[in-house]
């Protein structure tokens, strides 16, 4: 038995019973590893045996949910899953009702723009708008990030109602990313009563270094977050502060209209 890989859910890791879930299982570890993962990485990460991680593999590949790079002998994540998560979003997710008022934010203002929901209890980006002058971060589309060290990550941590923060801090693994990284619950928990306090969620370097970001929860109509908005920058352009006054207030009619039209559009 390997360590459960980082991000994935805790039923992952008890519910192998099912050729669906060790699929589901090899599927998250590949694409929450930090670069294509070679079949031994994978086998020290999951609780499967060689044989059963060697067939699922196999399938995955043949099903093109799977890519595996001969030259390298590594996995990533095939097209089919693409398709399939660009259909999902452009079809049923926050993503689309979401896309006007992504639009004019970015119109508005020079920075990149990332919404973000809680999936898992970690952090899935579904959109992002890039200024013309942009800046390499870690974030895009589809990729997961964790929720303690990240704007929008603590944004919704800061709504949610009690039982399901305490769910969603037990699932986080603390890591240190940077000298600014919150490493406990503790810390966390600090931090999100001043979140509530003030309004808004900040980044301050926690998760890479120079990158800094504000961010608001989108609540539906029982306060309860169904994603997050957040605009980032670099230290060597601006500072919190300055981004506070400059941007907080068009984030706000942002956030209003998208949970406006996620209220119509999707129920919540």
């Amino acid at each position: 038995m390997g360590e459960k890989p980082q991000g994935v859910a805790e039923e992952t890791e008890i519910d192998l019973t099912s050729p669906i879930s060790k699929a589901l299982a090899v599927l998250d570890a590949v694409a929450l590893a930090e670069s294509p993962p070679r079949f031994v990485e994978l086998l020290n990460t999951l609780p499967l045996s060689r044989a059963t991680l060697h067939r699922q593999l196999k399938q995955l590949v043949k099903e093109g949910m799977l890519v595996h790079d001969e030259a390298h002998q590594t996995y990533s994540i095939g097209m089919r899953v693409l398709r399939l998560a660009h259909s999902a979003w452009s079809k049923a997710s926050l993503a689309s009702v979401a896309c006007d008022a992504l639009d004019q934010l970015s119109a508005k203002i020079p920075e990149t723009i990332h919404l973000a929901i809680l999936d898992n209890n970690q952090v899935l980006y579904v959109d992002k708008r890039l200024p013309p002058r942009s800046i390499a971060m870690f974030s895009s589309p589809g990729k997961i990030g964790p929720a303690y060290c990240t704007g929008v990550g603590k944004a919704m941590l800061s709504a949610l109602p009690e039982a399901r923060l305490v769910e969603a801090i037990k699932a986080q693994s603390f890591q240190r990313h940077t000298t600014k990284t919150l490493v406990n619950e503790q810390m966390l928990r600090e931090e999100l009563v001043r979140i509530r306090e003030r309004g808004c969620a900040f980044d301050d370097e926690e998760h890479e270094d120079t990158i800094i970001c504000i961010s608001l929860a989108i609540l539906n109509k029982r306060g309860e977050p169904i994603g997050a908005l957040s605009v980032t920058s670099t230290t060597y352009v601006t500072s919190l502060d300055k981004m506070v006054d400059q941007f907080l207030p068009d984030m706000r009619i942002a956030v209003r209209d998208i949970a406006e039209t996620a209220q119509v559009a999707m129920g919540h």
